[in-house]
């Protein structure tokens, strides 16, 4: 082993969902090991850092593996909270769930978004009920591009009804899982 940086990619050890990639020099991998919480060499600040020495959302190792050049690790982690600094449970979330909670850290006055998450679950339920009706009425009796455009508008009023709710897609994907055994 060498002092050379290597990827880390961080896996969660109950769901297996890669939840971050980081880097760790030989000082990041020795502090990982000794404390049982994830370290990392940023590149940027040419420093040690701790994942979630800010947030509190620290990520306890319960293995670490790496591949067959020993130029990367996988490790396995059990995280206190959500992983990304935009508050998902993964860097690697969806599209939509990330510009969601960009748009509610704004709070921009003429965001839908901020605006909506504003009026509460009980506006978004009514919404996502809406949008349901909408769905169904495509799928009856309109075009397939319709169903695609009202599918779109249910699919984006229930992740704000979930962001409302304190929910992460995430455990909807978890649960989705669970009844598939896993698989």
């Amino acid at each position: 082993m060498t002092n050379d940086l290597r990827a880390a990619i961080v896996q969660d050890e109950h769901t297996q969902r890669v939840l971050m990639l980081g880097w760790m020099d030989d000082e990041a991998l020795r502090m990982t090991r000794e404390t049982g919480r994830v370290h990392f060499f940023s590149r940027s600040r040419q420093r040690l850092w701790e994942k979630g020495e800010t947030s509190g959302n620290f990520l306890h190792v319960t293995d670490i593996v790496a591949d067959c050049d020993d130029d990367a690790l996988l490790v396995s982690v059990h995280p206190d909270g959500p992983t990304c600094h935009e508050g998902s449970t993964s860097c690697f979330s969806p599209w939509l769930w990330r510009r969601i909670l960009r748009r509610e850290a704004e709070q921009a006055s003429d965001s839908y978004v901020a605006t909506s998450l504003a009026r509460g679950r009980a506006f978004l339920s009514q919404k996502v009920g809406e949008e349901s009706a909408e769905v169904i009425v495509a799928a009856l009796a309109e075009t397939p591009e319709r169903l695609v455009e009202e599918s779109a508008d249910l699919l984006f009023h229930l992740h704000l009804l979930w962001r409302a709710a304190g929910l992460d897609p995430a455990a909807v994907d978890d649960e989705l899982r669970r009844r598939a055994g896993g698989s």
